[in-house]
Parts: structure tokens; C-alpha cells; sequence
């Protein structure tokens, strides 16, 4: 294969022993050399094909540590897509609109409805749905992805009637006088829903082959080449490796397996996954990691707190949500899981989530030792006392879902829980002073937008970088350019076990890299989610131009 000399650039390497280059050569989808423009001319000119960048910025290719790309390239290709900012009124009508285009018999899919409809939702809501969706069973996901709302057809389906009792850790949201099911499937209990919509998309492989190299071409275009799928079911690793067998993976690609019973995996999880790894691992596909669920959401209050949420008739003035495991249960799955070779990415958005998983990590290390490395996903509430607690016990802050700036996802928050809770969350500067390896990612589809770009400007400048939502959120924990670099390159690489391929440019290191239209380190940094990716190469193949 040719030597392909990249030259008359400005490359930032994301390598601390040399983090500017002039030039890079590469052969074999592999790096050779960074340097000097003279340097590598003098050593490759003579037989390279040589690429002029005319002094266009080059850095890694970006990675998205939390990203479920196989639901969100189906859900722009095959679902009835709206944003979470639509009124209940607006969203009957988009189903209405997917009925007409949906035959008989099949589900209409769709979302995302924002959290703070939960409590919009009732009989009188449900009888519309079932009026729009004619006849067709609906199931539509919230910006959560943890709660679900489906109409009669679909609760009929699901043998939802009267005297269904709501599954552990989960809602069957009913109406307080007839007692009918209102079509709100809350936590667990939206199991119960989308367990038979997997089941169709199952049988789906060709789609769902179409809806992951369709999320890969939308993640190349913004400069992702890296990618952990923090949810990977049967159905999700089907498709990835279908995807895999028909050449149309442009991605490093990290699957997180369910460790136990739960939504997205109800008929197979744990070791019935684990021993199919072999099976399904690739060059640049690593099922080596499982997930787990330590508690739910603030908006439905399931997250686990230390402090009350703010009084309601519901919960009273005390309530704090509980954890889903205890300590000790914990223990004990993270004990076998390191048995089995699995890291884990350990679902907690409330401190006290966090604090029991902390807690569960020191018994492991106390007993078996080791220096396993696990990732705590969503890390935005976390006590000051434990921050130093991840560095010690090696584990990763998953900052993801992007909601460290001003927006809707905190504007909701704030009617939940105590305002200063809510501004004072997701303390990114102080993690990294206490040497916590932190890792962005952006939950893409339950966030509507996969762009690292807004991420990356939200977590500098802890302001709404659409400037639709004013305000700052402690602005004392924005990052600098260069640390948010590392959270959206080499930080989510070395989370995810894959350091030594990519993740930085040197020499041995896998060809993913980026052009970029302007010079990050020449812009305001209200203007980093303008960034334009000129082109993406991943394993040294050209995946994404501008034309």
C-alpha cells in the first residue's frame, strides 16, 4: 500500500511528548511518522502521495463514550422522529401523520417527548392516541429513554389490563378514578412495551444494517471514530456485526452487554452474551464490557439522592429515590463480572447511586484486588467527598448526557430538585483536579443531537452554546480547549480500553484523524459547535469529505 503524506498542516496530536506536528505519513491504515514538514519530505516525499492541507487543523478522530448509534440511525431512517420540546397535542398529531404512512399491524415508533409531559399524560391523552394511531399499536420513548407511552392496542399487546401490577422498580400509570391504564409505562415497566417492539426489529436485520451504517456516516461527518455502545442487546450486536461482514464499519466500536434482566433485555443477558463474545469481536468491533442499572432518572424521581427532592403529594417532603441494588448485591456483580473478564459501565445519575457504586467498588478491590477499570455513566450529581474516590478506585466519570448547560433536560430538573442542586451538578474541573479520567459522550438518541461539537462547547463554556436558554451553570467547572479535547479524544479511548490503537496521532496508532475547517485554538470558544469536519479518514480510509 502507498505511503500517504500529509503535509503544510497545523496537527494537534493530543500527545503530551509532542502535541504539535507539521506533517504525518501514513501506510497500511496505520500512522508512520509525525513531525516536521522537513523532516517527513525528506524521509517519504520521494514516494508518497503527497496531501497538501494548506494549513488546515488535524487532530484524532473524536470518541463518544455513551452513544446507542444503532437506535438512533433507526429512529431517523424508520420512526416517527419530533423533538422533545412538542406539546402532547403536536405529538398525536406527528402519530396521526405516521399512521396514514404505517400498515396494519405494524408499530408505530417513535419519540422524543420531553419529561415534563409525565405528568400531562392521562386517559383523555390516551384516548387521542388512540383515536390517531388507527388502530396501530404505538410506542413512544421520552427524552430519558427510561419511560414509555403506548395507546390501547399497545397495552392490549403488552396484556396490560385492570389488574396488572406494576413490575419492581417500575409504573403502570393509571387514572385515579377508573383506575385504566393511561398508556405511561414508567422505569421497568416500559419493558413491557419495548421487549415486543425488539422483537419486530429483530426480524429486521436488513434495516437494521441500513440504520447503523447510516449512524455511522452521521458520526463520521462530525468527526467520531470511536464509539461505546452503552446498551448492546442481541438485536444490537446482530447488527453490528452484520454491519462488520458487510464492510461497512467506519468505527472503532465498544459494546456494553446487560449484565441483568431488565429493559432492552429481557430474553437474553449476562453470561448468555458473554459467551458469544468471541463470537461477535472484530478488528474494530470489542464486546468487552457490560452495563448495569444502579438506579432511574430524576425526572420520574428513581434517581437515588442523598438530599430530598423537593416536596410533592406524591412522595412527601423526605423522599430521596432508592437504589436499584444494595451494596453488597453490587458487590457481588462486579465481583463476577471481573471473573469474566467484563468491565462495566454502571448507569448512576443520583450522588447516592454514585456513592453505593463507589462503595460496592472498594469492597470488590478490599476482597479481590486487582486494578479493574470501571465507568460510572452519567457522573453529573456527585457529593464532594466521593470525587476523589474515582481516581482512587480507577473509575471513569462518563459525563454524558450533555446536560452540564443550560437547557430544557435542566430547566425540568429544577421544579424536582433544589435549583442550586440542579446549577451546582456536573463538577468536570474539580474531577480533573483530583486526577479523575473523565470521558464525554452524548447519549445520542435519548439527546437528539450526536454532535460532539456542542458538547464540547457546553462543557467550556457551561452555557447553552444554541444561546436559546440564557444563563451559565457553574461556570467555575468549565474546562479549558485542551481538557475538552482530551474528554472527547484520548479520555473516552483510554476508558474504553483501546489507548494503545487510537485515540492520539503516533506513529503505531491507528490512522483516525480529522480536518477541520478553523483552528480550534483560533476561535471564540462560543463558536466550537460550529465546527466543520472537512474530512474524517478511520484505519487511514477517507470516510467523510465536504464536497
Amino acid at each position: 500500500m502507498t505511503t500517504t503524506l500529509f503535509t503544510n498542516a497545523k496537527i494537534y496530536t493530543v500527545n503530551k511528548q509532542q502535541p504539535w506536528a507539521e506533517a504525518m505519513a501514513i501506510k497500511d491504515n496505520k500512522i508512520l511518522a509525525v513531525g516536521s514538514a522537513n523532516e517527513l519530505e525528506s524521509l517519504y516525499a520521494k514516494d508518497a502521495n503527497k496531501i497538501d492541507l494548506q494549513g488546515k487543523m488535524v487532530m484524532p478522530g473524536l470518541a463518544d463514550i455513551h452513544n446507542h448509534f444503532v437506535f438512533g440511525g433507526r429512529g431517523e431512517l424508520f420512526e416517527a422522529n419530533f423533538p422533545p420540546f412538542l406539546g402532547l397535542d403536536e405529538i398525536i398529531g406527528v402519530v396521526a401523520q405516521a399512521a396514514a404512512n404505517t400498515p396494519e399491524g405494524e408499530w408505530i415508533v417513535g419519540g422524543i417527548f420531553g419529561s415534563h409531559l409525565l405528568d400531562q399524560i392521562n386517559l383523555e391523552y390516551r384516548l387521542k392516541l388512540d383515536e390517531a394511531s388507527q388502530g396501530r399499536p404505538v410506542m413512544l420513548r421520552d427524552e430519558s429513554h427510561h419511560n414509555r407511552w403506548t395507546n390501547k392496542v399497545g397495552l392490549e399487546i403488552c396484556g396490560i389490563d385492570d389488574n396488572t401490577p406494576s413490575p419492581e422498580n417500575g409504573t403502570i400509570a393509571r387514572d385515579a378514578n377508573t383506575g385504566e391504564a393511561t398508556g405511561l409505562l414508567l422505569e421497568s415497566a416500559s419493558a413491557l412495551v419495548e421487549d415486543l417492539v425488539i422483537e419486530t426489529i429483530k426480524a429486521q436485520s436488513e434495516q437494521n444494517v441500513q440504520a447503523t451504517a447510516h449512524a455511522f456516516k452521521r458520526l463520521n461527518a462530525l468527526g467520531i471514530t470511536c464509539i461505546q455502545e452503552p446498551l448492546a442487546n442481541r438485536t444490537v450486536m446482530d447488527s453490528i456485526k452484520d454491519t462488520v461482514d458487510q464492510n461497512k464499519l467506519s468505527a472503532w466500536v465498544v459494546a456494553s452487554i446487560p449484565v441483568l434482566q431488565g429493559p432492552f433485555a429481557s430474553d437474553e443477558w449476562g453470561k448468555s452474551l458473554f459467551n458469544l463474545r468471541d463470537e461477535y469481536r472484530s478488528e474494530y468491533f470489542r464486546p468487552d464490557f457490560g452495563k448495569l442499572f444502579m438506579d432511574g432518572v430524576p425526572t420520574t424521581h428513581t434517581a437515588a439522592m442523598l438530599d430530598p427532592y423537593l416536596p410533592t403529594d406524591k412522595f412527601g417532603c423526605c423522599f430521596r429515590g432508592d437504589n436499584f441494588m444494595t451494596v453488597p448485591q453490587l458487590a457481588r456483580v462486579i465481583s463476577d463480572c471481573e471473573s469474566e473478564g467484563i468491565s462495566l459501565k454502571i448507569h448512576c445519575t443520583g450522588d447516592n447511586a454514585v456513592r453505593a457504586t463507589l462503595d460496592a467498588i472498594e469492597v470488590v478491590r478490599n476482597f479481590n484486588g486487582g486494578e479493574w477499570q470501571h465507568q460510572i455513566a452519567h457522573a453529573g450529581y456527585v457529593s464532594h467527598d466521593d470525587i476523589p474516590r474515582f481516581a482512587e478506585l480507577n473509575v471513569v466519570a462518563d459525563l454524558s448526557p450533555m446536560i452540564w448547560f443550560p437547557g430544557m433536560i435542566v430547566e425540568q430538573l429544577k421544579t424536582i430538585l433544589p435549583e442550586e442542586r440542579v446549577t451546582h451538578s456536573f463538577p468536570n474541573k474539580l474531577m480533573l483536579e483530583k486526577g479523575v479520567l473523565i470521558a464525554a459522550g452524548s447519549d445520542w438518541p435519548v439527546l437528539p443531537d450526536p454532535s460532539p461539537w456542542i458538547g464540547m462547547e457546553g462543557i467550556i463554556t457551561r452555557k447553552d452554546p444554541s444561546g436559546q436558554v440564557p444563563g451559565e451553570m457553574w461556570p467555575e467547572q468549565g474546562l479549558s480547549l485542551e481538557e475538552a479535547l482530551y474528554a472527547y479524544t484520548l479520555g473516552p479511548v483510554k476508558a474504553m480500553g483501546l489507548e494503545k490503537e487510537t485515540g492520539s496521532l503516533e506513529p503505531g496508532k491507528s490512522a483516525d484523524f480529522v480536518v477541520l475547517k478553523d483552528n480550534l485554538f483560533d476561535i471564540s470558544m462560543d463558536q466550537v459547535s460550529d465546527t466543520q469536519v472537512l474530512s474524517t479518514y478511520f484505519a487511514g480510509k477517507l470516510v467523510h469529505e465536504v464536497s
